[in-house]
Formats: structure tokens, sequence, C-alpha cells
């Protein structure tokens, strides 16, 4: 079993897509690291903006 596993990670590294297949991983890599840091600012401003709309709205309900 690990002997297949070696051969394969071998194969994987010696064929001419292996630099290709390594540049594409990294890329999403990247791309994936840029959404979460981008989602994460989002909810943090989209939560700011409820809680101030909240807090405007209550105000005028409140007696």
């Amino acid at each position: 079993m690990f002997k297949a596993i070696a051969n394969r990670l071998r194969r994987f590294l010696i064929e001419d897509e292996g630099p290709t297949a390594v540049e594409y991983a990294v890329l999403i890599a990247l791309i994936v690291g840029a959404l979460i840091v981008s989602i994460g600012q989002l909810a943090t401003a989209t939560k700011s903006n409820f809680d101030s709309s909240g807090t405007a709205i209550n105000g005028e309900i409140s007696p």
C-alpha cells in the first residue's frame, strides 16, 4: 500500500504536468485566502450596519 502511494507521488512529481498542478494549487490557495478575508470583512461591516440600524429603530420605538 505504501509503495503504491510512493509510486504515485513519484510519478506526479516527475511528470511535466506536476509543476502546473502545483501552480494551480498555489493559485487556488491564494484565491481561497482572499475570499476568506473578504467575507470576514464583509460580515463585520454587515454586522456593524445591522447594529446601528437596530439601535436607531430601537431609539425611535422606545418611549
